[in-house]
């Protein structure tokens, strides 16, 4: 299976990315060809609604999306890999998915599989419920089937996430997909 992860942390190398990377060797050990693409620094304008796109493209900007919309949809699954910020997924990745909607019924007849990690500092029992629930309404919006979640809560910097349970996890739930 062909799986691109967008990792969206502007810290390069900060707790998203070790769940982003430990999930990469995860699904790279089983078999799996994975790409990580650096949305955070890929200069993604926001949609600015102008709906030249039709709703399938292309869109009138020209930036780092029709790159990554060609890696998208030549894969089979897609894992959504973002730090917690203000209780939802970055600016970065949620700039990514509302340029979804030039090419939203390629990705939608695709039935691709999805995933969801995140990194947060908080880890109270609440902490990830809004960004949850965005995640489940773009699974169900895009008839995507879910593998899996992992959310790291107390994962507040790379040292915290790498003393924690959540890169294995990870890493499981890569090497476990079928």
């Amino acid at each position: 299976m062909k799986i691109i992860i967008l990792q969206d942390s502007p810290n390069r190398r900060g707790s998203t990315y070790l769940l982003a990377d430990s999930f990469r060797q995860g699904a790279e050990s089983a078999g799996h060809t994975v790409e990580i693409i650096d949305v955070a620094h890929a200069g993604i304008h926001p949609c600015t609604g102008c709906v030249h796109c039709g709703y399938e493209g292309p869109c009138v900007q020209k930036d780092g999306v029709e790159d990554i919309r060609r890696k998208i949809l030549s894969a089979d699954m897609l894992v959504f890999a973002t730090p917690l910020y203000y209780y939802g997924m970055s600016a970065q990745l949620k700039a990514l998915i509302d340029r979804f909607c030039a090419f939203n019924s390629s990705l939608t007849r695709k039935h691709m599989k999805s995933a969801l990690l995140a990194a947060a500092w908080n880890d109270d029992s609440w902490t990830f419920d809004a960004l949850k629930a965005h995640y489940e309404t773009l699974v169900r919006y895009l008839d995507f089937d879910d593998a899996g979640t992992i959310l790291g809560g107390g994962c507040g910097t790379p040292s915290m996430t790498e003393h924690s349970i959540y890169p294995r996890r990870a890493y499981e739930l890569g090497r476990n997909l079928k």
